[in-house]
């Protein structure tokens, strides 16, 4: 008898695995949908993709993100996350200049990397310096920045960047050089004495999100360097120079994409083709990090990279909101009185149901579905029990990340265990039939 439930069983089985087997290339669908027209193909589908939210730290899209790749030229994000340190210490002036060696101005000429022209003896602003290793990717502009900062030390730089991505919870990278490009292509400018000439830096998508919401939340004038298509620096002098950006999504750009406003892009023969997006629509902000697109022998990859990006962006502004859940003031929650000194938002998922808010070791967390992308990240929002808000010495910004609160089943789990608990209905139902072909047998044989 349960032979024929057989074929029924196989097929449910794989109408429920189906959205798991296709989501590989539920990207891809979406990328061909948005641009018909633009040869989006399998073939260049990003090895790693990754959406948060930016206010709170919510995943709100995720695919492979813990392989580690080559960043290329995203490397930078570090080398300049630490300077801008060093600027809101005081230890580095925004007004500073640093005069270009002869050095600098023959790693500026290296063809095989990405630079601009540096000349020796011209003094160079820290935001010129910014400018050009943001938009052009310059190498030259990136290493100046790191010797500033190091007092001509790479190795004691390099640390520098290890030591800060440990700390914040960077726990898949490790830099072995300041730009993205190798010590060796550097033609013995730029040496190190423990680090490899030959390697390549190693992150992951997960790590790159980590870096760029920390950047933006504590040193968001990052963003006055990257929201532009095309930048001049020098203006009116024999040194001017004008670059287009690389980020084809920032407004005025090939695939400009409503409120794009940053961030970095990267490509290197072992990493193919990669970019990091910011976004801002009213309050709501989103990181996209999209990692290995097309190949490095296709250099049309630069093109490739964004209407992933793009799709995956506009899917997340369509699926989930920003969204204030409670005022500054007094509440009652869990039974108890509470005092906020900030409104309380979080990241909702559109059309669901309000999520439940509740307070757990002093902080207001709310159960939205979504998970925080690393613990580094975590912007609760800490409250006070009572009425006093004089009480409050310390208060999150207001933009508060989901609790990590855990489900006891998931969505995937639940797809799983539907085959099971049908096939042990149709167990049941055959005992149950053979126990009642055994009764009738056993009547009629009294009977006779």
């Amino acid at each position: 008898m349960i032979k024929k439930y057989l074929i029924p069983i196989c097929l449910l089985l794989c109408m429920v695995c189906q959205p798991v087997l296709v989501s590989a290339d539920e990207l891809v669908d979406m990328a061909q949908k948005m641009y018909p027209n633009d040869h989006v193909q399998a073939i260049n589908r990003p090895h790693s993709s990754l959406i948060i939210d930016g206010n709170t730290g919510n995943v709100l899209w995720k695919d492979n993100i813990d392989e580690v790749r080559d960043p290329a030229s995203m490397s930078k994000l570090m080398t300049l996350y630490l300077l801008f340190e060093d600027m809101a210490k005081g230890k580095i002036s925004k007004d500073a200049v640093v005069t270009a060696t002869a050095s600098d101005q023959a790693i500026g000429k290296i063809y095989e990397i990405s630079n601009n022209n540096i000349v020796a003896g011209v003094d160079y602003t820290i935001p010129e310096l910014i400018t050009m290793t943001v938009v052009p990717s310059s190498n030259v502009s990136t290493l100046m920045l790191a010797n500033l900062l190091s007092n001509n030390d790479p190795d004691a730089f390099i640390d520098r960047m290890n030591a800060k991505a440990k700390e914040l919870g960077m726990t898949n990278t490790v830099w072995n050089n300041p730009s993205g490009a190798a010590i060796s292509t550097l033609q013995g400018y730029y040496q190190v004495g423990t680090y490899p000439n030959d390697a390549a830096n190693k992150t992951t998508a997960r790590d790159l999100g980590i870096l760029v919401y920390h950047f933006i939340h504590e040193y968001p004038d990052i963003l006055t360097y990257t929201n532009q298509a095309q930048v001049t620096v020098k203006k009116g002098t024999p040194y001017e120079e004008t670059f287009d950006t690389y980020n084809y999504s920032l407004p005025g750009a090939k695939y400009a994409l409503k409120g794009v406003d940053g961030l970095k892009t990267g490509s290197s023969p072992r990493g193919a083709f990669n970019y990091i997006a910011t976004i801002k629509r009213g309050d709501q902000r989103l990181i996209a990090v999209i990692m290995g697109v097309g190949d490095w022998a296709d250099q049309d990859g630069e093109y490739y990279r964004h209407p992933f990006g793009n799709a995956l962006i506009e899917k997340a502004y369509k699926e989930f909101g920003y969204k204030k859940l409670l005022d500054a003031g007094v509440h009652q929650l869990d039974g108890k009185t509470y005092t906020l000194e900030k409104p309380f938002y979080a990241t909702v998922k559109k059309g669901a149901k309000e999520p439940t808010l509740a307070v757990k070791d002093g902080y207001l967390t709310v159960d939205n579905d979504l998970y925080t992308l690393s613990e580094s990240i975590r912007d609760d929002m800490k409250v006070v029990e009572g009425t006093k808000p004089e009480l409050v010495k310390e208060t999150a910004s207001g933009k508060n990340t989901a609790s990590k609160k855990t489900r006891w089943l998931s969505l995937d789990h639940f797809m799983i265990l539907i085959p099971i608990v049908i096939l042990v209905v149709i167990l049941l139902i055959e005992k149950q039939s053979r126990e009642k072909r055994t009764r009738d047998t056993q009547r009629r044989y009294h009977k006779e």
